[in-house]
C-alpha cells in the first residue's frame, strides 16, 4: 500500500469524503492542497528532498476564488506532473463523465485510475487506490467502462480531424464536401459531412461548430 498520497481537492466536504475512504488503508501521510500550482510544488519539493509523493488523488475542475493561477485545471497540472515526473501514479477524482476527456487521461497522460464522483464514489476510489498499489492495471468506475473498453471506444479517425479542420477554416459543408471528394475520401457528400458533423458535436458534447472546433484544439487534434 502508498505510504505517502497528495490528495488535490477544493471542497471541504469532499475531502472529508476522501478522509473516511482513506482510513484503514495504512497509509501513513495523506495531505491535502486546494489549489494545481500549490499541489505541484509540493509534489516537486517532496521529490528534492527525497521523499516523494507515491499517489496524486486529483480533481479535475477547480472554483476560481481569485487566487492567481498559472495551473486552472486538473488536466493542466497533470500534465506537467507528467512532464516532470513520469511515473508519478495518478489517479482523478471527478463529476467529469465525457469519453473524450477521459481518454485524454487514459491514453496521453497515462494516469493509473478514473473514479467518478457518484452515488458509489468513495467505494469505488479505495477499490482504485488498491488496484493502483498493487498492480499495473488501469482502474475505472464501473458505470464509465466503456469509455475505455477497446471494443466500445469510439476512435476519431483521420477524416474527423480534417473535416474539423476545414470547418476552423471557416469552409461551409458544400466547400468541404468539395475538398474531401478531392482528397479521394469517402463517402463525400453534403449530407455525409453534415451527418458526421452531427455525430463529433454529440460525442464531444459541443453545442455548435465552433465549439466543436475549440474542443479539439484543447485536445490538441488540430
Amino acid at each position: 500500500m502508498f505510504k505517502k498520497v497528495l490528495v488535490v481537492e477544493d471542497f471541504d466536504v469532499i475531502n472529508s469524503g476522501i478522509k473516511m475512504a482513506l482510513e484503514g488503508l495504512n497509509i501513513e501521510e495523506v495531505d491535502y492542497i486546494s489549489y494545481c500550482d500549490e499541489a505541484f510544488l509540493k509534489i516537486k519539493n517532496a521529490f528534492l528532498k527525497g521523499e516523494p509523493y507515491q499517489l496524486i488523488i486529483s480533481d479535475l475542475s477547480f472554483e476560481n476564488d481569485g487566487t492567481p493561477q498559472e495551473l486552472k485545471s486538473g488536466d493542466e497540472l497533470i500534465e506537467k506532473i507528467r512532464h516532470e515526473f513520469p511515473d508519478l501514479k495518478i489517479i482523478v477524482f471527478s463529476v467529469e463523465d465525457k469519453s473524450y476527456r477521459i481518454q485524454n487521461l487514459y491514453k496521453n497522460l497515462k494516469i493509473q485510475g478514473y473514479v467518478w464522483k457518484s452515488r458509489n464514489g468513495l467505494k469505488d476510489l479505495r477499490k482504485a487506490i488498491d488496484v493502483v498499489s498493487t498492480s499495473d492495471h488501469f482502474y475505472i468506475s464501473p458505470d464509465l467502462n466503456s469509455v475505455i473498453h477497446p471494443k466500445k471506444t469510439i476512435e476519431i479517425t483521420d477524416s474527423d480531424i480534417l473535416l474539423i479542420e476545414y470547418l476552423s477554416k471557416g469552409l461551409l459543408q458544400e466547400a468541404i464536401s468539395k475538398k474531401i471528394k478531392e482528397k479521394g475520401i469517402s463517402p463525400s457528400s453534403i449530407s455525409a459531412i453534415e451527418k458526421r458533423l452531427k455525430f463529433l458535436k454529440e460525442h464531444f458534447n459541443a453545442n455548435n461548430p465552433a465549439h466543436l472546433v475549440a474542443i479539439a484544439k484543447d485536445f490538441g487534434l488540430i
